[in-house]
């Protein structure tokens, strides 16, 4: 028979008793909330240096406990996060925070040395993917899932605004009222597109006068990582 795992290797167990930051994503942080909006969670945790002394290692990632509830562990997000992943870059930049201890402020106070004008290729690659997608419902359904194309929308000004200024502002502000009637389906598809061919271009002239550096602060992130894993074996 197989020993269950220690508590302290259980995925809820990690989320309740380690997470150092956490906050609300998705329309609520985007300024895009309705009636009737998800609230989705998001969390970073760290998992206790010892635990992975031994054969079984944490997760990098954990569901739940709570609807809509997604964490990953220190070392993952970081990971994610100097390869510019965009859902893992907003996290860093939510209005909306729910929890933050010593670990999760000097987590935030890094945030600039995760950004770059890689960026660029990782924003507009993503992108690319959902228009595709948006393009095929197009084609088998005759209509777009208006909801992605609006965050498609958000998603190019937010990579062209970042291009631009150096910084990622998540919440769309003055944006939200064209935004929702996209995702009402009150905007024709020509003028989505229209749009979004526009805001890539924009993003693609703003790569080159971007304030941002090349690459991350990989060094910068890894000290910080370290010194972290070195504390927690300390106890």
């Amino acid at each position: 028979m197989t020993s269950p795992p220690p508590e302290s290797l259980v995925p809820e167990s990690l989320v309740r008793d380690h997470t150092v930051y956490a906050c609300v994503m998705g329309s609520r942080a985007f300024g895009l909330a309705t009636e009737g909006s998800d609230t989705d969670r998001r969390g970073v945790f760290l998992a206790p240096t010892p635990l992975y002394w031994g054969f079984d290692k944490p997760p990098a990632h954990v569901e739940g406990p709570a609807p809509e509830q997604f964490s990953w562990e220190l070392e993952r997000f970081c990971s994610l996060a100097l390869s510019t992943n965009p859902n893992v870059l907003e996290c860093l930049h939510s209005p909306l925070v729910e929890h933050l201890d010593a670990t999760g402020r000097e987590l935030l106070a890094l945030r600039d040395a995760f950004l770059s004008r890689q960026a660029h290729r990782t924003f507009i690659g993503y992108a690319d993917g959902q228009r595709r997608k948006l393009e095929a419902d197009l084609r088998r359904h005759g209509a777009p899932r208006w909801k992605h194309a609006m965050h498609l929308l958000r998603l190019l000004g937010s990579c062209r605004d970042l291009l631009r200024t150096g910084e990622l502002v998540v919440d769309v502000g003055t944006e939200r009222e064209a935004l929702l009637a996209v995702k009402r389906g009150e905007v024709p598809w020509p003028e989505v597109e229209r749009r979004m061919t526009g805001l890539a271009a924009e993003a693609d002239a703003a790569l080159a006068r971007s304030p941002l550096p090349a690459g991350p602060d990989r060094a910068r992130v890894e000290d910080f990582l370290i010194r972290t894993r070195r504390a927690s074996a300390r106890g």
